[in-house]
């Protein structure tokens, strides 16, 4: 009898163990199943080429189309606001956001991982002037500057001022978006603006003048960028997000006209000025060691200008 009983309890054990496990199954698939949206920014300046693709050609809705998964594009071009909605859980992806703001983000306690390289263009990132006194950064001391605050842009200047023997002090920097920078400039109320893209190109081409841009100071870093928490439950559908991505790349450089045609339509410039940009810009998403390095140095000019008040380890918001 007493056996009996323990070959009950034995039956019953793995009964429960088996349901226990098939449970476990089903609250996995339906962990799946419960992803019927994803969000993502749309960002297509400066110049993203692959996002202004990859939206007109609806890439991403046509791989998850067949699992029901609905993809939803929002124009959230600050970095800020776009870090803010990821760690509300109202974005799962942040497409094409710098380097800087990943960082503050990321020492903020926001929950994200860098899980490629959006785009590298020193070339892209400039300072414009109209003031025909300036015609090397070194003359720049004394005189107002109108960029975004906490950039790529900024980083830029605050690095080439200190090539030059110059500190952030020796101007007047005045915090304002490219917008106002560009209107800043035409009306002489600044003599020099910070700025990047379409934006810039159409500054240079009305007669102003580049005194600098990144090369040699900063590689314009430009991150994509996955909630932690979305990544951690659902990794293969980052997976085959980058899948999506890298198709996009390699159907840019085999389509290179027709991409270019799509591109200059989008952000209002000729083919031959977007062709012209676009030679400016690095989409290789591979996240290399001097990627790694570039992070470090904009942690470090985060740091040092009091943008950044906790240090982290870059390696650390890297998709492993």
């Amino acid at each position: 009898m007493i056996r009996g009983k323990k070959l009950l309890t034995l039956a019953l054990t793995a009964v429960i163990g088996a349901s226990v496990l098939t449970a476990c199954g089903e609250k996995k698939e339906a962990k799946k199943e419960n992803v019927t949206e994803i969000n993502m920014t749309y960002v297509k300046a400066p110049l993203n080429v692959p996002s202004i693709i990859e939206k007109q050609k609806k890439s991403f809705d046509k791989e998850f189309e067949k699992d029901k998964i609905n993809v939803k594009w929002h124009e959230i071009t600050s970095g800020p606001n776009q870090t803010q909605a990821l760690a509300a859980d109202e974005l799962q992806f942040l497409h094409a956001l710098g380097g800087t703001s990943a960082i503050l983000a990321a020492s903020n306690g926001v929950d994200l991982k860098i899980i490629n390289v959006y785009s590298r263009a020193p070339k892209a990132f400039m300072i414009i002037t109209r003031d025909d006194s300036i015609k090397t950064p070194k003359d720049f001391k004394g005189k107002k500057i109108g960029g975004p605050k906490g950039t790529v842009l900024h980083q830029l200047l605050v690095g080439t001022l200190e090539k030059n023997g110059l500190k952030q002090q020796d101007v007047e920097f005045i915090n304002m978006g490219i917008p106002d920078a560009v209107a800043a400039l035409n009306n002489k109320s600044i003599d020099a603006a910070l700025l990047a893209g379409p934006a810039a190109l159409k500054v240079v081409k009305s007669g102003a003048k580049v005194v600098a841009n990144g090369e040699g100071v900063v590689e314009g870093t430009i991150v994509t960028v996955a909630s932690g928490k979305f990544l951690k439950e659902h990794p293969e559908i980052v997976d085959r997000f980058k899948k999506v991505h890298k198709n996009t790349i390699k159907y840019i450089n085999d389509n290179f006209d027709e991409a270019m045609d799509m591109t200059s339509k989008e952000v209002g410039l000729g083919v031959e000025e977007t062709k012209e940009m676009y030679s400016w810009y690095d989409f290789d998403m591979n996240i290399k060691d001097e990627d790694i390095e570039e992070l470090k140095k904009t942690q470090e000019f985060l740091l040092k200008n009091g943008l950044q008040q906790k240090e982290i380890k870059i390696e650390d918001i890297i998709q492993k």
